[in-house]
C-alpha cells in the first residue's frame, strides 16, 4: 500500500510542493479558532468570535476562484505569494488593533479571507508537471485528500500550543507567518516557476462555463451540508454524553476515518469512469451516515463516526479528477478553487440547518441531517449522468493572449478512463 505514496515523494519536487501547500494553508485551517481564542482573551463575547469567523469564511469562499482565475492567467508566483503576504498584513492589523475599533477588525478579517492564497487548487494544478504517469497523478490527488485531514487535525494543535507557549495574538502571527513561508516555498519552486496554464477562451464564466463541473459542484454542495452538520450534531450529543472530551474524540474518530479510507483508496488503481465511480462512493457516504442516528453510548458511537469518514477523503479524491477532466482549458487552478468554495459553503450551510434541526427535533434528528444531505447529493448526480459523464475535451479552444503570451500549454492528463 505505501509502495505509490513512497513512489510519489520521492519524485522530484513533490514533497517540497506537498509541505509547503500544506504549510501555506495553515492560516486557514486553524482560522475559526484561533480568531475565537483571540476575540475572547480580548474580552469580546461569543458571538463577536462567530460573526468574525464567519466574515472571514465568507471572504475566503469569494477569494479562492477569483485568486484562482488570477493564477490561470498570470501564473502562481506572481499571485499566490503578493496573496499569502497581504492575507497576513491583513491578519497583523487585526492582531495589532484588536476588536476596537469594531469596523477596523471587520475589514482586516474580510482581507485575510480574501486574499488567501489558493494554494490548493495550485498544487493540484502542479500534479501533472511533476509526476510522470496518469495513476502517479490520480494517487497524488488522494495523497492530498489525506494530507488535509492531518492538516485539519494537527492545526487546531498548533493553535493552541501558540497560545500556551505564548498568547493569543503571538498565535495569529505566528500562524500566519508560517503561512507566508509555506507559499513562498511553493512559488519559487522550479514546478510552480515554469507551469502556464492552457490558452483558453475568454469567457466571463471562466470554469463555470462547464456543465460537468457545475454538476460536480451541486453534488458538492450537499456533502459539505453533511459534513458541516455533523460537527453540530455531535455538540449537541456530546452535551448529554461525556461533554468536550467526547465531542473531541467524536471528531477525530471522523477525520479517522477519512484517513484509514483515503489511504486505502489512493493504494490501488481503479477500472471504469471517475463519474461513474464517485456515484457508488457518494451513496456509501450516505449509507454510513445513517448508523449515527442510532445515538448509542459514547465508545460505539465514536466508532459510528469512524466509519461515517471513510468515504470522504475516497470523495473528495475523486471529485479532483473529475475536475481536470471536465475544467475548460486554461482554468484548472480557477476550477478546483471552485470545488473548495463549493465545500465551504456547503459546510457553512449545513451547520445553520443542523442547529434549528437539533433545537426542534433532537440529536437524533440533528444527525439525520448528514444522511439526507448525502441522499440528495447522490440524486444530483443520478439526475445529471448523461452531463457528468461527457468532458468538455476536444473542441476548438480560441487562443487568447491575456493569460499566455508564449502559448504553453498546461500539462494534464484527461484521455484516460483509468484512476
Amino acid at each position: 500500500m505505501a509502495t505509490g505514496y513512497l513512489e510519489i515523494l520521492r519524485a522530484r519536487h513533490a514533497l517540497r510542493l506537498l509541505t509547503g501547500t500544506l504549510v501555506g494553508r495553515l492560516p486557514n485551517a486553524t482560522a475559526a479558532i484561533a480568531l475565537v481564542l483571540f476575540v475572547r482573551a480580548e474580552g469580546g463575547t461569543y458571538s463577536l468570535a462567530g460573526a468574525l469567523a464567519a466574515v472571514y469564511g465568507v471572504a475566503n469562499a469569494v477569494g479562492q476562484p477569483v485568486l484562482g482565475r488570477l493564477v490561470d492567467l498570470h501564473g502562481q508566483p506572481r499571485v499566490q505569494l503578493p496573496a499569502a503576504v497581504l492575507a497576513a498584513l491583513s491578519m497583523a492589523v487585526f492582531a495589532f488593533s484588536g476588536t476596537d475599533p469594531l469596523p477596523l477588525a471587520y475589514a482586516a478579517v474580510a482581507a485575510a479571507g480574501l486574499f488567501t492564497p489558493p494554494l490548493e487548487g495550485g498544487l493540484r494544478a502542479l500534479w501533472p508537471s511533476v509526476l510522470g504517469r496518469e495513476e502517479q497523478v490520480h494517487t497524488a490527488y488522494a495523497m492530498d485528500a489525506i494530507a488535509q485531514e492531518i492538516m485539519f487535525t494537527v492545526g487546531p494543535l498548533l493553535v493552541t500550543l501558540c497560545v500556551s507557549v505564548w498568547d493569543e495574538r503571538a498565535a495569529l502571527l505566528v500562524l500566519n507567518l508560517l503561512g507566508v513561508l509555506g507559499a513562498l516555498s511553493v512559488v519559487v519552486s522550479p514546478p510552480s516557476r515554469a507551469w502556464r496554464s492552457a490558452p483558453r477562451e475568454a469567457h466571463w464564466l471562466g470554469a463555470l462555463r462547464s456543465p460537468g463541473l457545475l454538476v460536480l459542484l451541486g453534488a458538492f454542495l450537499f456533502v459539505g451540508i453533511a459534513l458541516g452538520s455533523i460537527t453540530v450534531a455531535s455538540v449537541s450529543y456530546a452535551d448529554g454524553h461525556g461533554g468536550d472530551a467526547v465531542y473531541g474524540w467524536m471528531m477525530a474518530g471522523l477525520g479517522l476515518g477519512a484517513l484509514v479510507g483515503g489511504t486505502v483508496y489512493g493504494a490501488r488503481r481503479w477500472a471504469g469512469s471517475p463519474e461513474r465511480r464517485l456515484r457508488v462512493l457518494v451513496a456509501l457516504l450516505a449509507v454510513c451516515y445513517l448508523p449515527l442516528m442510532l445515538v448509542p453510548g459514547a465508545v460505539a458511537m465514536v466508532l459510528l463516526t469512524v466509519v461515517s469518514g471513510v468515504f470522504l477523503a475516497p470523495c473528495i479524491a475523486c471529485a479532483f479528477i473529475i475536475v481536470d477532466r471536465h475544467a475548460p482549458g486554461g482554468t484548472v487552478t480557477e476550477a478546483f478553487s471552485w470545488l473548495v468554495t463549493t465545500f465551504t459553503v456547503g459546510a457553512s450551510v449545513g451547520t445553520g440547518v443542523a442547529g434549528p434541526v437539533v433545537q426542534a427535533g433532537g440529536t437524533v434528528w440533528g444527525f439525520a441531517v448528514p444522511g439526507a444531505a448525502g441522499a440528495v447529493s447522490l440524486l444530483v448526480l443520478l439526475a445529471t449522468g448523461r452531463v457528468l459523464a461527457a468532458p468538455a475535451r476536444g473542441g476548438v479552444v480560441a487562443c487568447s493572449p491575456e493569460n499566455d503570451p508564449n502559448r504553453a500549454v498546461e500539462p494534464r492528463f484527461s484521455s484516460g478512463d483509468r484512476a
